[in-house]
C-alpha cells in the first residue's frame, strides 16, 4: 500500500515501542537537527573560549530539547505516523509541547546575542539583524496572547476536524510542513510565558500562568472528542494497512487519550519552571535592594523612618 504519494511502502508490521524507534525519518529534519546542535555548540564553546560563564543546564535542555525532534522525526515513528493516527499524535504532541519547552529553556536567542560578534558602527551583521527581528512589530504581533492562543488552538480544530489535513497527508512537502508549523506554534506559545530569551511579549509571572492556562484545557477538550467520537474523524487514517493489525476506530481513541495526556504533563513541567523562575526573579531583586542599601547607607529606609516619625509628632 502506497500512502498519500510519499513515495514509500506502508504495509508496516504490527507496531512496537522498537520498530517505531528504529533509526529512519525525515532527513529534513535530521539536518536540521544536526545544524541547530552544531550553532548552539559554537556559541556555548565560543563564550566559554574567552571567559564567560553559559549554563551548562541550559546546554543540557537544548541538547534534550533537539533529540525529542530527532525521536519524533528521524525514526520510524515518522512512518508509523503516517498511517496511525495514535503515533502521529505522539509525533504531534512531542514536536509542538515537549521540544518547545526545552529548546526554550536552553536561550538560544540569548546565546546568539552574546556569541554574535558586532558588526561595527554603521553596519549590519546577524546579531543586529537579530535584534531588529525581536524589536519588530512581527514580533510583538506573533507573541502576543491575542495571537498565540487563538493558534494554539486553531492548529487542533482547524486542521483535524476539516480537510486541511488530509490534505497535507497526501505529500511529502506538506507532511514537513506541517510538522515544521507544529513546532513553530508551540515555540510562540511558550516564549512568552516561560521561556528565558528577551522578547517583546513578557508579562508578569501572574499573567504568563493565566496564559498558559488559557490555551491548555483546549488540548484536553480536543482528546476527550476523539476519544467519544462513534466513527473515524480524519480521512487519512480511516483504513489502516491490514499489516498492522489495528482498527481506525480504536486507533483514534488512543489518539485522543495521547492528546488528553499532553494536556497535562507540560503544563506542570512549565508551571514548576515559572514558579522556579519567579523565585530567582525575586530573589535577583532581593539583592539588588540590598547592594543599593549597602551603597547609599539605607538612607531609603532612613527616609522611611524619618516620614513615619513626621506623621506620628503630628499626631501628637
Amino acid at each position: 500500500m502506497d500512502h498519500g504519494g510519499h513515495g514509500m511502502m506502508m504495509d508496516l508490521p504490527p507496531f512496537t515501542l522498537s520498530r517505531g524507534l528504529e533509526f529512519g525519518g525525515d532527513p529534513f529534519f535530521l539536518v536540521g537537527c544536526v545544524l541547530a546542535l552544531g550553532l548552539y555548540g559554537w556559541g556555548a564553546i565560543r563564550l566559554w573560549r574567552r571567559g564567560d560563564a553559559w549554563p551548562v543546564g541550559r546546554v543540557v535542555s537544548f541538547v534534550l530539547g533537539v533529540l525529542t525532534i530527532v525521536v519524533a522525526m528521524c525514526t520510524k515513528l515518522n512512518d508509523y505516523g503516517m498511517v496511525m493516527f495514535s503515533v502521529h499524535m505522539v509525533q504531534h504532541m512531542i514536536i509542538s509541547m515537549v521540544s518547545p519547552i526545552l529548546l526554550l529553556m536552553g536561550a538560544p536567542v540569548t546565546l546568539a546575542l552574546r556569541a554574535l560578534p558586532a558588526a561595527g558602527r554603521g553596519r549590519k551583521g546577524p546579531r543586529e539583524l537579530l535584534v531588529a527581528l525581536l524589536h519588530s512589530r512581527y514580533m510583538r504581533v506573533i507573541t502576543h496572547p491575542a495571537f498565540t492562543i487563538p493558534l494554539f488552538i486553531a492548529s487542533l480544530y482547524a486542521l483535524y476536524f476539516t480537510p486541511l489535513f488530509d490534505f497535507l497527508m497526501e505529500s511529502k512537502t506538506g507532511h514537513i510542513a506541517m510538522m515544521v508549523h507544529f513546532l513553530a506554534v508551540g515555540l510562540v506559545f511558550f516564549w512568552p510565558i516561560m521561556g528565558v530569551d528577551p522578547g517583546p511579549h513578557r508579562p508578569g509571572y501572574v499573567m504568563r500562568m493565566l496564559e498558559l492556562f488559557a490555551g491548555m484545557p483546549f488540548h484536553a477538550f480536543f482528546g476527550i472528542a476523539l476519544m467519544m467520537a462513534t466513527e473515524p474523524m480524519v480521512g487519512t487514517y480511516q483504513h489502516p494497512p491490514a499489516s498492522l493489525g489495528i482498527d481506525a476506530l480504536s486507533d483514534q481513541t488512543w489518539a485522543g487519550g495521547i492528546a488528553w495526556a499532553f494536556s497535562e504533563i507540560p503544563s506542570v513541567i512549565v508551571l514548576v519552571a515559572l514558579v522556579h523562575q519567579w523565585y530567582k526573579s525575586e530573589e535577583r531583586q532581593a539583592r539588588r535592594i540590598d547592594r543599593t542599601a549597602d551603597r547609599d547607607g539605607d538612607q531609603e529606609l532612613a527616609a522611611y523612618n524619618a516620614y513615619l516619625a513626621s506623621l506620628q509628632s503630628r499626631g501628637n
